[in-house]
């Protein structure tokens, strides 16, 4: 079940649209990507300080990774929603990311990349991970017209992130609540320079 380039969006772009509809834009480096996620101070201290997720994080459950930092910052309203006052770097191992874009099924039926629904159901619970495609957000968590990846992590998908893949884990909360407060004043020149750089991310062949 390989990820297909309608499942990723890619397109070739044109000169006055450069910015395709679905994209993955994400923080990375020739090894590894940077992805999101925001837990209760229970799960997120401890997982920041060893660099690892704690037993107690459920790995028989789906878990959902944000490559976008804004579409985070909107998930848990700047680190200040109820059990997501933590939010956390995850940096990942790219062959484990890549993997998982390989077994995805997207998250809704698309007569594009679907030869019909029932299809897509049996694709859906045979793969370990989902792909969702949200509103990209600006400074002011207001929807662009693009969109940023979710991707969504179950079973052996779920238990290769939490156990494999991840390569360091930090703490952002302090990041997240800077920005906030400049962008609560106003300075939206400076809150912008303090973004992580996230780029077109294309995976390696499988």
């Amino acid at each position: 079940m390989n990820v297909t380039d309608a499942q990723l969006g890619r397109t070739t772009g044109h000169a006055d649209r450069p910015e395709p509809l679905r994209r993955v834009r994400a923080l990375h480096t020739d090894t590894t990507i940077t992805v999101y996620q925001a837990y209760s101070p229970a799960l997120g201290l401890p997982a920041a300080r060893d660099g690892r997720f704690p037993p107690a994080w459920k790995r028989e459950r789906m878990t959902w990774i944000k490559p976008s930092f804004l579409w985070m910052m909107y998930r848990c309203g700047w680190a200040t929603k109820p059990g997501q006052e933590r939010v956390l770097a995850i940096e990942l191992d790219r062959t484990g990311f890549d993997w998982a874009l390989r077994h995805a099924c997207l998250s809704h039926y698309d007569p594009a990349v679907h030869p019909d629904r029932n299809a897509w159901k049996q694709q859906l619970r045979d793969s370990p991970a989902r792909i969702q495609w949200d509103p990209e957000r600006d400074l002011r968590l207001q929807a662009l017209p693009h969109r940023s990846l979710q991707l969504g992590l179950s079973g052996e998908a779920s238990r290769r992130y939490a156990d494999e893949w991840a390569v360091a884990i930090r703490d952002v909360t302090p990041l997240a609540h800077e920005i906030h407060a400049l962008v609560t004043r106003g300075d939206l020149t400076t809150a912008a320079g303090l973004l992580p750089e996230e780029r077109p991310y294309s995976p390696a062949a499988a």
